[in-house]
């Protein structure tokens, strides 16, 4: 061992002589891979580019010569900081008025159709024409008026979003399955013509209200103005106004359902089908005021969402859709028993009432089966007599009356309703009935409660796909004003007769533009939410998602609550004191982000807020602290300010009211330029405008004017590069000044500032994109981004222009040039090169250097890391770090740039599964082996549902059943995109951090980059190393967005939690003098118990021999 040892000693500093020589020989091979960019070369480069792309920006747009003119006129403005207390408090008056006018014309309304009614004689044999919506203006073979159709003159009207209309006349719809000439239907349309005239009343009193209605009891629908009704596809009358929002809470009270469906073996085939659609259809009566639960039961009970266990939950739209895709994977099994499902249903009643849960008014519970076998007497006897404070209705399925007796003796015994459904086409009559039955106790005392709806989105009218394409998303939406009409007639008195429903819609946009965006600022905005903390309207908000090419309503799209839009108000102060209907004030830490979320800002919002008197709404408002609280006022002479409003270059924001042109139909022709000029020139004396907003837009006229000559110089001298498209202006007053110095042949950006281009104009919901920016970065210093519309790129630059005065500085507007990628690149290109004969000697690295080298890469980047110059011009408008993350990566890890984390509580993503794996039970155990039984038998599943017409459950009507059920199952195919939370990344450039350089390892190579901020901009440039791939040890950083998993528990618990909300202020749920022997079937039953007893005992052997 010890000459092995001598052996390896003497060889040892051999060995290490040759590992020397390999060791300096790798590192001789490393250095000469090794590419050394020299950081004074790029910062030469940033240095002498930020000079020429300033001097061409400031010179094309003419900034310093508007920065001199608001210079010049600092002596005689003012600067005034907005009060955001009186502010709020003025536009929520404003608002209450508004709204209080419609409230007026729907009293009247009602008052003049309950009138109607108490004077007529119902007449069995009455004959009478009225105008039928689908009928009108249609001729027969031999060009005959067809019967109740007949001439009605209709003319286009801009105030009812240029459909055609009769403002003379109102006409009537009724559905396909009602029969247009019944008695009832007559009688009912007779007495309602007393509306034409009150509706022609109401609209000359009220110019600003819109669509007029009157919903009856009996089916029909009476629309002014008159309109024709376009019908389905089918050629069906699908719409039954008794199925609407506003009919079905002004009809009754809040209410806690409890709906129990029999799942046992009898129910299988048909009869099943017909539950699930009557359990659809009582969730389709339901909204966000009411609370409700399913039970299905056999031998036992079985909650269809376990997490819901002896709980009830809000009635709102996500969590009715959550129970539909539920219902619909009920499956029939064992025998039924009724008496633990109805007590079970009677203690969550029991405990909400006990526990201040729940709405705290009406009460029922609906009994689903095709027989009722049991003696559940002792149920009933313990929880609900002598008080009866819970209705009880029943629906019998299926053609069997075996079990009728029985099952109408629970709902007669129980205040409740008895109904026999046997086809599919008997749901939605006979679930309706329930509502005229809790609608009693009100209409026998004659509370006429004003109510008013959730935000909705008509998509009823024949141009609703037009206005998701031409209006701002967050104010598509609009709510309902309505009141129950009641009949008066003494001898009805204890029946509680309800004749129908009257109303009248608002469109939100009309309600928020009583909060002018001026006064708001760049990042300010008003907003409305409900009772429940549910949005009415806020310029966040996105009703809409894209499926495919066409825009269609969120499922969710009116249950978004605020704490999802306003998420930085982690203990939902703000939220809980709206809701409560509370006045103040509260600031928040915001991070915003604008230009489609990718671009993060921190902002202070201080935010006001108020109630709305005879209403269940609160209103906020936000104004951003610093320069969004001050707002400088002007003054110059009307004839002075006429001439340069005047200019062919001036604009002003569209969609703003700056007089109000839709009071007098006679003002509607004009544009709100015109109707402006012509107020100030005196020949419109009666309209009515915005004197504070006129007077700034008239000084703002004046102070601009100057750059239209100049700009206009610039062209007549020629000394416009080519490339350099469109320069332009903008102030709050919501005034611009475009001048294009390319013709449109030419112009790449032909779209940028046209009315298509909202999102650079103002809106009545925001401020332009480039004026956004502009604000929240240094005055005078130039803000660039790209822009990539549909594949036509192109750069903008914008800054902003302040006045001062008295110590304090305002944003007076925004100035900009859009230039193209051609006119960019050579300013860029022609710098970011060393000539050949460059003197090197004092140069360590690669010299000379050129961006047009293969060896290197060249990026232009903005402070939210997105790509304005490129050598591959696919990667302009794209984020940096997806062209290059290990980059990014090292950026990121210097601090240059800084991560900010956004979430959207409103996104949409993509769901592959089968459609009800996202409805599965959300605690079940047993679901696993479930889904495995289901995929089993789901040929003959499919094959036995085609056979009993069971697509129809999902159809809102009931046409066609087999083309309703294919339509369903291929939809379930295809990635369905569903509501859910997403986090993603945003990125801010951290000024501070001026230059950086480093070596990337990348496994054989090491890759060197410099980066250099360039003055004067929100740039930096970014030189790479061209020929050393990091992709496989530096995957690209994507701002793509990724879903937020919640656990079952977690999810369990978001959707059972019940935030803090305010309850309507009346409810409805008992007067001694109803008649609750009117309980559904031929006749009344008696309470003999006798009877009962003989009547199950019956019941029970003929169940036993079938």
């Amino acid at each position: 061992m010890l000459g092995v040892e001598s052996r390896m000693e003497g060889r040892t500093p051999g060995m290490r002589r040759l590992l020397g020589i390999l060791g300096f020989f790798c590192l001789w091979i490393t250095a000469q891979g090794q590419m050394k960019i020299p950081p004074e070369t790029v910062q030469q480069w940033a240095s002498v580019f930020s000079v020429q792309l300033r001097d061409s920006t400031v010179k094309y747009s003419g900034s310093l010569l508007l920065q001199k003119k608001l210079k010049d006129v600092e002596p005689i403005i003012k600067i005034v900081e907005l009060d955001g207390g009186d502010l709020v408090k003025d536009y929520s008056d404003e608002i209450e008025r508004m709204l209080g006018s419609k409230m007026k014309s729907v009293k009247r309304l009602a008052e003049s159709a309950e009138d109607a009614d108490l004077y007529h004689e119902f007449n069995a044999s009455l004959e009478f024409d009225y105008y039928n919506s689908m009928l009108i203006n249609t001729a027969d073979e031999d060009g005959n008026s067809v019967e109740l159709g007949g001439e009605f003159p209709l003319e286009e009207n801009e105030h009812f979003n240029n459909l055609l209309v009769n403002t003379q006349q109102s006409d009537i719809q009724v559905p396909t399955n009602v029969y247009n000439k019944d008695p009832n239907i007559l009688n009912a349309i007779y007495n309602s013509e007393a509306l034409n005239d009150v509706f022609i009343s109401n609209f000359q009193k009220d110019p600003t209200l819109t669509w007029q209605y009157f919903g009856s009891s009996t089916g029909f629908f009476r629309i002014y103005p008159g309109i024709k009704w376009t019908p389905d596809s089918n050629g069906v009358a699908a719409f039954d106004c008794r199925n609407r929002n506003w009919y079905i809470q002004a009809a009754t009270s809040p209410k806690d359902i409890i709906i129990m469906v029999d799942i046992s073996g009898s129910m299988k085939g048909l009869k099943m089908t017909i539950a699930k659609h009557t359990i659809n259809t009582i969730l389709d009566t339901l909204g966000e005021n009411d609370f409700v639960n399913v039970i299905a039961y056999t031998d036992y009970v079985r909650y269809v969402e376990p997490c819901f266990k002896g709980t009830l939950v809000q009635a709102d739209l996500d969590n009715r859709e959550h129970f539909k895709q539920l219902v619909e994977n009920l499956h029939v099994k064992g025998e039924a028993k009724i008496k633990n499902a109805m007590k079970e249903s009677f203690k969550i009643l029991n405990e909400a009432r006990a526990n201040g849960q729940g709405s705290m008014c009406n009460q029922a519970i609906m009994l689903i089966t095709d027989g009722a076998m049991e003696d559940f007497e002792s149920v009933f006897e313990e929880f609900n007599w002598p008080e009866r404070r819970v209705r009880v209705f029943t629906y019998l399925i299926g053609r069997e009356m075996t079990f009728a007796q029985n099952t109408k003796w629970i709902a007669c015994n129980n205040k409740g309703y008895y109904t026999h459904i046997s086809t599919l086409a008997d749901v939605q009559e006979n679930v309706m009935e329930y509502l005229h039955v809790l609608s009693r106790p009100m209409v026998i005392n004659h509370d006429h409660d004003i109510i008013w709806t959730e935000a909705y989105m008509d998509t009823v009218l024949p141009n609703t796909k037009e206005l998701f394409t031409t209006k701002a998303q967050s104010l598509l939406l609009m709510t309902s004003v309505a009141m129950p009409v009641f009949s008066k007639k003494k001898e009805t008195l204890s029946h509680g007769i309800l004749l129908g429903v009257v109303g009248s819609d608002i469109p939100l946009m009309e309600v928020m533009k009583l909060a002018p965006r001026y006064m708001l600022g760049a990042h300010g905005y008003a907003f409305l939410i409900t009772n429940n903390g549910y949005i009415l309207a806020h310029p966040d908000l996105r009703p809409l998602y894209k499926d495919g090419k066409k825009l269609k309503p969120k499922p969710n799209y009116n249950s978004v609550d605020l704490s999802e839009v306003e998420w930085e108000d982690t203990e939902e102060k703000l939220r809980t004191a709206m809701v409560k209907g509370e006045t103040g004030s509260i600031s928040l830490n915001i991070r915003a982000s604008v230009d489609k979320g990718k671009r993060p800002l921190y902002l202070i919002n201080d935010y006001f807020y108020t109630n709305i008197d005879e209403t269940p709404f609160s209103f906020g408002m936000v104004l951003t602290r610093g320069h969004g609280r001050l707002m400088f006022m002007g003054n110059v002479s009307v004839e002075e300010g006429l001439h340069d409003l005047t200019s062919p270059d001036l604009s002003i924001a569209t969609e703003w009211t700056y007089c109000e042109t839709d009071i007098d139909p006679g003002h509607r022709k004009y544009s709100q330029l015109q109707a402006a000029i012509r107020y100030l020139l005196g020949k419109e004396p009666d309209l009515e405008c915005d004197e504070v907003l006129l007077q700034q837009t008239l000084f703002d006229a004046v102070v601009t004017a100057p750059l239209e000559a100049y700009w206009n110089a610039l062209m007549l001298n020629d000394r416009v590069e080519p490339g350099v498209e469109t320069v332009f202006l903008g102030t709050r007053a919501g005034l611009m000044r475009i001048m294009r110095y390319a013709g449109v042949e030419t112009r790449v950006a032909k779209k940028f500032l046209t009315p298509a281009d909202k999102d650079n104009l103002f809106t009545i919901d925001h401020f332009p994109l480039w004026y956004r920016l502009a604000v929240e970065n240094t005055p005078g210093s130039f803000y660039y981004f790209p822009v990539n519309d549909k594949g036509v790129k192109f750069v903008v630059a914008t800054t902003a222009a302040t006045v001062s005065s008295g110590g304090k500085t305002a944003m007076a507007g925004a100035i900009g040039v859009q230039f193209s990628l051609d006119w960019l690149e050579k300013k860029f290109w022609a710098i970011a090169k060393q000539p050949s004969d460059t003197d090197c000697s004092n140069i360590e690295g690669v010299c000379p250097l050129s961006c047009e080298s293969v060896d290197l890469n060249c990026f232009l980047v903005d402070n939210n890391g997105f790509i304005l110059l490129s050598k591959e011009r696919s990667e302009v408008g794209r984020f940096f770090g997806e062209v290059d993350g290990s980059v990014m990566a090292s950026l990121i890890k210097m601090g240059m740039y800084k991560k900010v984390s956004l979430f959207d509580y409103q996104a949409m993503c993509k769901n592959s599964h089968h459609h009800a794996s996202s409805a599965r039970p959300l605690l079940s155990p047993f679901y696993s082996i479930a889904a495995l039984m289901r995929w089993f038998f789901s040929n003959a599943l499919m094959f036995l549902l085609d056979f009993n017409l069971c697509g129809l459950w999902h159809s809102d009507y009931f046409v066609d059943a087999k083309a309703g059920y294919h339509t369903s199952h291929k939809q379930k195919k295809v990635e369905a995109l569903q509501p859910c939370d997403t986090a993603y990344p945003g990125f801010m450039y951290d000024s501070s951090v001026r230059e950086a350089n480093s070596l990337i390892k990348c496994g054989r190579c090491q890759k060197m980059f410099v980066v250099q901020q360039i003055p004067d901009s929100n740039l930096v440039l970014v030189v790479t190393q061209a020929d050393c791939d990091c992709s496989r040890q530096y995957g690209p950083i994507l701002l793509e967005p990724k879903e937020i998993k919640y656990n079952a528990t977690v999810k369990c618990n978001r959707m059972k939690s019940q935030k803090v909300r305010r309850r309507p202020e009346s409810c409805h749920a008992y007067h001694p003098k109803e008649d609750a022997k009117d309980c559904g079937g031929a006749a009344a039953i008696s309470l003999s118990l006798s009877l009962f007893s003989a009547s199950l005992l019956t019941s029970s052997l003929l169940h036993r021999w079938t």
